[in-house]
């Protein structure tokens, strides 16, 4: 006679299966019931003008009335009412090394401190010159350059 080829290991993985397959069923039948018990359903919750959550509905009297044709899509418009500023600026020359190129503007008005390249030099400086420049981005902040000596 031939042997069963279903194991006790695989009758007992059915039994668990079959048995959880009913507590399943037995808490899905429970809900249902608990659902009919409460009068069932999800309270109702308004958002009031303030975008808040509530469980009051929103008085009908502050309803704000928008027009169509008023809402403007895009990005608005930059208004020109920024006043007209001089790229050129003014500044002492703190530090400048000609053996390695570099140097160090202050500026006369803000009394920061700008890095100067040799490449964006129009005049010869030195130390204690006064210079114009103009500031440019650079890879590690802003840079002078354009910089020439300036006419007393």
């Amino acid at each position: 006679m031939a042997k069963s080829q279903q194991t006790f290991g695989k009758r007992e993985k059915e039994k668990k299966r079959l048995k959880k397959r009913e507590e399943k069923q037995k808490k899905k039948e429970a809900r249902k019931a608990e659902a009919k018990e409460s009068g069932g359903g999800i309270p109702f919750a308004y958002v009031d003008q303030y975008g808040n959550l509530t469980d009051t509905p929103p008085d009908p009297s502050e309803k704000i009335k928008v027009e169509a044709e008023d809402i403007v899509l895009g990005i608005p418009q930059k208004e020109d009412t920024e006043e007209e500023f001089d790229p050129i600026r003014k500044g002492k020359v703190a530090f400048f090394d000609h053996s390695k190129g570099f140097g160090f503007i202050v500026d006369s008005e803000t009394q920061e401190k700008y890095f100067c390249h040799v490449s964006g030099l129009n005049d010869e400086i030195n130390e204690n010159d006064n210079v114009t420049f103009e500031l440019e981005k650079g890879q590690r902040g802003m840079n002078a350059v354009r910089v020439s000596l300036q006419e007393k």
